[in-house]
């Protein structure tokens, strides 16, 4: 082997900066966020890095050849720069978690072009760069760093260059002091005194880049500088010289480029040479590159091979028969480095019941591939009670401490990824072990991104029926129903291996039908930022719960029962007889037959109809005793949802509730709470402030409420383009008196009640495509004056009409529609004639406004936990349009300031909503005081 030196040059590539330029080249030119293959991988950016190799396996073809070459890289671990400034690059944010999983391939790649990959944990890229091209250039040869990054240009020389292969340009000395003022031996002393915002390097307040090159320049180096320092005539200059030489100087061995790391070769073992075609190709086909491949085999003047059948997940038969169950320690091992191997699993838990927080872990299953699964029972007892109540343990189980500490390996590890139908609920029964499940893919948020509208069903069984052909089996099969049900710990672990082995097998198959399917139908975006990122959000928010005063409900219930005996009194008084308020059939047969009041339909059944509209309609129309059922019905509502259920849902061990929150709960993107539903207290009414009151703060801490203000109405006034209400918005004026000013001509300062609540009525109405008879309803006026203020409306505001046609003719044409962000919301019933079509149609109007809101405060929700990280605070609840906190008192002002500025922000950089958003805040011990 020749020894390195004269004549030889040496290619060195940055390799963690061409894998950053990939990644979000991907981004950019394939129209959505990643590129999958078939199976649901991410390869979009290791596809790009692959061609930029490629590139420079062709420049060697045109006289561009290096001698050596390597490409470099960064890795996870801390570096010796870390030691010397712990807050070293402590603001970068995390890279993607698609990209994160990508990391292993861009190394295979690097190996199967046949590039030597160099890494070395405690030291970065550009320290092995600078190492290897210093020793190259001391032997007399040439170095090539293919590189933008300006980090290197401190190391160009008479035999050292930059090239920037993205705009084909050389950085030579020249270049270096167009763009520091100063020679490459300089580039340290000037990033020293600049600092970098981006990597967290202090260098000198108020010091930029030109004013570092001036004084560099003026006094020749760094450390002549400051100790001359007092004498720059300028305060400012001197004053951030002479209180930051400590900063200054760790700021210099922070941007110095270290020249001797440990390395352990020899350059003469970087000798280039060409891939091996068959081994390149089989990575490039393993990828499903295939344009790549084509041009790989022209190359090298290769045959294409003959193509091989589809063999699709549909494709290979169930056989729940064939699941493992998983007993021994050596039996796990093979799955856990299987599951290493492969880089994903799908996973999912079997549990005692369906409180996350309360529940036990019965079991996990696992699955690879379809067709390859297996469960690991944990708790299965014998007996007739149930796994708390510490019965006999079915032998053959392995220890679930032990074999939960070999599954964290896999299970919180970045690099690889967790696949599961509703994974949040997996995710917060994995965290009672104090396991830190991530990253995650959710099937049921992949189907919610590509099917919202069309299904409202998206449990797995559903899932997998409709996608694959597949019945699962049912849960009641193994704990039964009724009285006799059991809890999953007592089923057979041989039965239990076959349904649960089958739910992990379902999931990873429903991840590689509708993982491609996102870039496809060109909905990966709205899953990659909308949908995913709440999972770890809302399992936070779930487990931590809000306090609530038991005795305060207690007293409720009590008051509750009273007002509703008093009710049932009136009622039968007023019916002139005694009966079951609470059966329809009775009612009917008060109202319709003895009463003779008008409006009665008749049911399939027989009876008379007694739903809200009727009963509202009736009360309207001055009618007391529909009046009165509906006010009993409201009590009996709030006592038996509010009052009485949530004393039940108060966990024993948090003294807290703990609701949960369904991301895929509604079309427009608007969460769902659930067991107990906290979003449907009412606001306005004295009853609903009471029990808001029963939701209070830790000791020393406070409730804050940030509430988006009429946030709907400023999208409607963006998307309609109406100026008058983008104006009205933008000076603060009541929005309701200003369009009663404009719709009924009368000027905002002697504005009635009266007007204003018609005004408020339309503009929320119309907003939700209100009908005439649905305005007459509600302000109780007839029919025709209701549809006269809706047509005064639109004349006053033709913008919202153009709106609304242009949604519906848009819906009709694509059988969605979609909201400002790009979520795509399914109108499957918008041909239907009659009330199902118009009922349609008024649901397609609404959505993009709606589901646009939804969309903004998940984007605040996402990023909020990273604004208030180390404060005193932490999120409870999103309720619509607000987010509730609980903040020890004393930094409520800070943390206002900071969530404000994110909800605020939340439409951005994706667009800028016209009017801004606007955000109210309030503060009380308990939840009615800060709302």
């Amino acid at each position: 082997m020749t020894a390195f030196g004269e004549g030889h040059c040496l290619q060195l590539v940055d390799g963690s900066g061409y894998i950053f330029r990939a990644f979000f080249q991907s981004s950019r030119s394939l129209g959505e966020a990643y590129r999958y293959r078939s199976d649901g991988e991410p390869v979009g950016g290791v596809h790009f890095f692959c061609n930029m190799l490629f590139n420079l396996v062709l420049r060697r073809a045109d006289g561009h050849s290096p001698t050596h070459s390597a490409i470099v890289f960064d890795t996870a671990a801390k570096t010796f720069r870390h030691e010397i400034f712990p807050e070293y690059k402590a603001h970068r944010p995390k890279p993607p978690e698609d990209l994160v999983r990508q990391f292993p391939k861009f190394r295979d790649a690097t190996r199967a072009f046949n590039f030597r990959c160099l890494e070395l944990d405690g030291y970065e890229a550009d320290d092995i760069i600078a190492t290897l091209a210093t020793r190259a250039r001391e032997a007399g040869g040439q170095v090539t760093m293919i590189s933008a990054d300006k980090d290197l240009m401190q190391l160009v020389s008479d035999r050292i260059e930059m090239f920037d292969t993205m705009r084909n340009r050389k950085i030579e000395r020249q270049q270096v002091e167009e763009k520091f003022g100063v020679g490459p031996e300089r580039v340290p002393d000037v990033q020293a005194l600049a600092g970098d915002s981006t990597d967290n390097i202090p260098g000198a307040p108020g010091i930029g880049v030109k004013t570092a090159a001036q004084l560099i320049n003026q006094f020749g180096d760094l450390e002549t500088l400051l100790a001359g320092a007092h004498e720059i005539p300028q305060p400012k200059r001197r004053q951030a010289l002479t209180e930051n030489v400590e900063k200054i100087r760790i700021s210099k061995k922070l941007v110095e480029l270290e020249r001797s790391v440990p390395l352990g070769l020899k350059l003469d073992e970087l000798k280039t040479a060409e891939p091996d075609p068959n081994v390149l190709l089989e990575f490039l086909r393993e990828q499903e590159f295939k344009t790549l491949a084509r041009r790989v085999e022209k190359y090298f003047s290769i045959d294409p091979p003959p193509r091989k059948a589809d063999e699709s997940h549909k494709n290979i038969p169930f056989d729940c028969g064939a699941y493992e169950c998983i007993k021994s320690e050596d039996a796990l091992d093979r799955w856990i480095e299987a599951i290493r191997h492969r880089g994903f699993v799908a996973v999912d838990t079997e549990t005692t019941g369906l409180d996350e927080m309360r529940s036990g872990l019965v079991g996990v299953s696992l699955s690879i591939e379809p067709g390859k699964a297996c469960y690991i029972p944990l708790a299965h007892v014998s007996g007739g009670a149930t796994l708390l109540d510490q019965n006999p343990r079915v032998d053959g189980q392995l220890d679930r401490a032990e074999t939960l500490a070999r599954l964290r390996v896999v299970l919180e590890d970045k690099s690889i990824l967790k696949i599961g139908q509703n994974v949040k609920y997996d995710i917060k029964i994995f965290a009672q072990h104090g396991i830190n499940v991530e990253p995650v893919d959710d099937t049921m948020l992949m189907a919610f991104a590509l099917l919202a509208g069309k299904h409202t069903n998206l449990s797995m069984d559903t899932l997998s029926s409709m996608y694959l052909n597949h019945k699962p089996i049912e849960i009641k099969s193994l704990i039964g129903t009724g009285k006799k049900q059991i809890t999953f710990d007592r089923t057979d672990i041989e039965e239990a291996t076959r349904y649960a082995g089958e739910d992990a097998d379902i999931t990873l198959r429903l991840w590689r039908e509708f993982k491609p399917r996102l870039g496809k139908e060109r909905v990966t975006t709205v899953y990659e930022t909308l949908e995913r990122p709440l999972i770890p959000v809302l399992s936070d928010m779930e487990r931590t719960g809000i306090k609530v005063d038991r005795s305060h409900l207690a007293k409720m219930s009590v008051m509750f029962s009273e007002k509703i005996g008093e009710l049932e009194k009136v009622i039968h008084d007023e019916a002139g007889e005694t009966f079951n308020v609470g059966s329809p059939k009775q009612l009917g047969d008060i109202l319709f037959r003895k009463l003779q009041l008008p409006g009665g339909q008749k049911t399939k059944a027989g009876g008379y109809s007694t739903g809200a509209n009727i009963l509202e309609t009736l009360a309207g129309d001055g009618h007391k005793l529909p009046e009165l059922v509906l006010e009993w019905r409201h009590m009996s509502k709030l006592k038996s949802t509010y009052t009485d259920v949530l004393q039940e849902h108060i966990n024993p061990d948090t003294g807290r509730v703990h609701t949960s929150y369904n991301i895929a709960g509604a079309n427009t993107g608007r969460l769902a709470s659930n067991d107990p539903n906290l979003q449907n207290i009412p606001v306005r009414t004295e009853v609903g402030r009471r029990i808001r009151e029963a939701f209070i703060a830790e000791d020393g801490h406070v409730l804050l409420s940030l509430d988006y203000s009429q946030i709907e109405l400023r999208i409607l006034a963006h998307i309609a383009g109406i100026e008058e209400l983008q104006k009205a918005f933008r000076k603060g004026l009541d929005i309701h008196a200003m369009t009663a000013s404009e719709m009924f001509g009368i000027p905002i300062e002697s504005m009635d009640s009266a007007t204003r609540r018609k005004a408020k009525a339309i503009n929320f109405g119309v907003i939700y495509g209100i009908s005439g008879f649905g305005l007459a309803r509600n302000l109780h006026i007839s029919r025709d004056e209701a549809q006269q203020f809706i047509d005064r409306y639109f004349e006053r505001f033709p913008g919202i009409r153009t709106y609304m046609d242009k949604t519906i003719a848009g819906a009709h044409t694509h059988k969605h529609v979609k909201t400002l962000f790009g979520r795509r919301i399914h109108t499957p019933g918008i041909e239907d004639r009659g009330h199902q079509g118009r009922f349609a149609e008024r649901a397609a109007i609404n959505a993009p406004i709606q589901g646009t809101a939804a969309d903004i405060i998940r984007r605040a929700m996402m990023r909020i936990p990273a604004q208030i990280e180390g404060m005193p605070a932490k999120m409870l609840l999103q309720v619509h349009d607000e987010l509730l906190f609980e903040v020890r008192a004393d930094a409520v002002g800070d943390v206002t300031n900071a969530v404000r500025a994110v909800m605020e922000g939340a439409d951005l950089p994706a667009r800028k909503i016209n009017p801004s958003l606007v955000v109210d805040d309030g503060v009380g011990a308990n939840w009615a005081e800060a709302h």
